[in-house]
């Protein structure tokens, strides 16, 4: 079939539907729509295609995965009831929360009327932060010798990245030491193939099965079921903290893995808590996907104090985190690696 003004590039298609040329592959991987191929055997969207895609994204906006949107479209009712019952619940607790927080802006409202606006200001700032309230302050480890760091705006996802030796490590560490109640899972889940946090599935059926409904739902949006995927949502959900700091998320991960865990814990994060996830991949930190109630820090190479970043390109520091990214294939290469400095476990002594 030839190229037709009725047929966009995967490129136009992208911009007309509103998302990246990743998620119109994404589609494409799962069946979802068919690109019509020129002559050339380049990719095509056609009239047709694009209604599909676009209920695709209207369905994804709704918060359901790929697999979800799937049912939706073949109409399969029996089992994609169950599915929206779940979602429909965790719709209706953001519903809830945001009916409080409108509350909160009402009665400070009325308290700016009567007079009373240093209260109102106090009141008034609390529902405008998106996340968890709780924040902390503490003088950053080494390698940045004691510089104090502030985290008060604390987002439901939040990405510590960071280059070999960047001190990205020591800052998760760090964090969860210094937040209340907050745990931190590290790479021993995958000692020993990640026996240790299987064998807790076998002494708690509860946690069994909560594990075992997460790995089918990224299953089903195309994650591959592994051990290392396995443990990393073991220790996750065996985990009771408020917060949770996860070192190398995509550890042990293939891609398909990643973009479905990635996809995942930016829609529903196990247990709603707050998550810091220590990553390198741009299937976990999708940066075309970043929302609002997701945050980026950066620790620099050069060991200046780690930053917020904005995720849009021409943002200080978006050029740094841009780099710091890499697909699970490229990442694999360095598994395994570590940053060696001499001295690194003391700082350096001033002249008596």
């Amino acid at each position: 079939m030839s190229y037709s003004a009725q047929f966009l590039s995967p490129s136009k298609a992208a911009v007309q539907l509103g998302i990246s040329m990743k998620a119109l592959r994404l589609y494409e991987q799962h069946g979802l729509i068919q690109p019509v191929r020129t002559a050339a055997g380049w990719r095509t969207y056609g009239p047709a295609e694009m209604a599909k895609a676009g209920e695709i994204v209207a369905l994804r906006e709704l918060g359901l995965s790929l697999a979800q949107a799937a049912l939706v479209l073949s109409s399969d009712a029996e089992r994609l009831e169950p599915a929206l019952a779940v979602h429909q619940a965790a719709l209706e607790g953001q519903l809830r929360q945001l009916a409080n927080t409108v509350e909160k802006v009402r009665i400070a409202r009325t308290d700016l009327s009567a007079g009373r606006a240093p209260a109102a200001i106090r009141e008034l700032a609390r529902p405008i932060r998106p996340t968890s309230e709780t924040g902390i302050a503490f003088d950053l480890p080494w390698p940045w010798g004691g510089e104090r760091f502030e985290v008060f705006d604390i987002r439901p996802v939040n990405y510590i990245i960071g280059p070999l030796g960047s001190g990205k490590t020591r800052l998760a560490h760090a964090l969860a030491e210094a937040l209340p109640d907050t745990a931190f899972i590290g790479l021993e889940r995958l000692a020993d193939g990640g026996r240790e946090c299987l064998a807790w599935l076998d002494a708690d059926p509860a946690l069994k099965s909560r594990v075992d409904q997460t790995l089918a739902l990224l299953v089903e949006d195309g994650a591959t079921a592994s051990s290392a995927l396995a443990a990393l949502l073991t220790a996750m959900e065996a985990e009771t903290a408020s917060i949770l700091v996860v070192d190398m998320v995509e550890q042990g991960l293939d891609r398909a893995s990643q973009e479905a865990l990635g996809s995942y814990l930016r829609r529903r994060r196990l247990g709603n808590r707050p998550l810091f996830l220590l990553t390198r991949s741009c299937s976990i930190l999708d940066l075309a996907a970043v929302t609002s109630d997701q945050a980026i820090i950066l620790c620099p190479a050069n060991h200046s104090p780690p930053c917020r970043v904005a995720p849009y390109p021409g943002a200080p520091g978006y050029e740094a985190v841009a780099t710091c990214l890499a697909s699970p294939e490229v990442r694999a290469r360095t598994e395994g690696m570590i940053a060696w400095r001499p001295n690194q476990h003391t700082a350096p002594q001033s002249p008596p």
